[in-house]
């Protein structure tokens, strides 16, 4: 029993523990791996009455602090080897702007990152349409990173857990894009 315990110990220090710079890159190039990113810093909670989703100014957007911070995101991915990316973010402003200051390469907007916050009912669809948006895309990035910008709503319902602004998940999926596992990263 205690070789058992032992044993599933350094499994999970293998995979949870700290991840050399080197590792994340290199999880990042292979065909069951994908980054998800909650958008930096907007202040405030869900969007103002009446926004636009054609109206940045109508919508909750970054700060300074949040713009900052997307910078430093990027950096850190850079700082881990992280050098060819896919990065696709939900229609929001506020995950176009991380994923933009990010400098990873062009950002492509993909529906299903789209926030449901505003009808929850929406979310077990929108997680379907994630799963099968990550299981196609890993099939074809060849050795790029796949980065993903979306919301709390998102990310909460494809791993079952809520993330803070510009907080990272490396995430582990099966063929079919459904989470087998996951490394938490603070935003630095």
């Amino acid at each position: 029993m205690k070789r058992w315990i032992q044993g599933l110990l350094l499994w999970l220090m293998a995979f949870h523990g700290a991840l050399s710079a080197g590792e994340v890159a290199e999880r990042l190039k292979t065909s069951n791996h994908v980054l998800l990113m909650r958008h930096a810093y907007a202040p405030g909670v869900g969007d103002p009455a009446g926004y636009s989703l054609e109206k940045c100014e109508s919508q909750r957007i970054l700060n300074d602090q949040g713009k900052q911070q997307s910078v430093r995101i990027g950096q850190w991915l850079r700082d881990q080897g992280v050098a060819k990316a896919d990065v696709y973010s939900s229609i929001w402003c506020r995950c176009q702007q991380t994923a933009e200051r990010l400098g990873l390469g062009p950002v492509t907007v993909e529906p299903s990152l789209a926030s449901f916050f505003d009808d929850v009912s929406k979310g077990p669809e929108q997680n379907r349409r994630l799963q099968d948006f990550v299981a196609k895309s890993l099939k074809t990035k060849g050795d790029r990173a796949l980065v993903l910008v979306t919301h709390h709503v998102n990310i909460q319902a494809f791993m079952g857990q809520n993330i803070g602004s510009g907080d990272m998940v490396l995430v582990r999926v099966n063929a079919q894009g459904k989470m087998l596992d996951y490394k938490l990263y603070p935003s630095p």
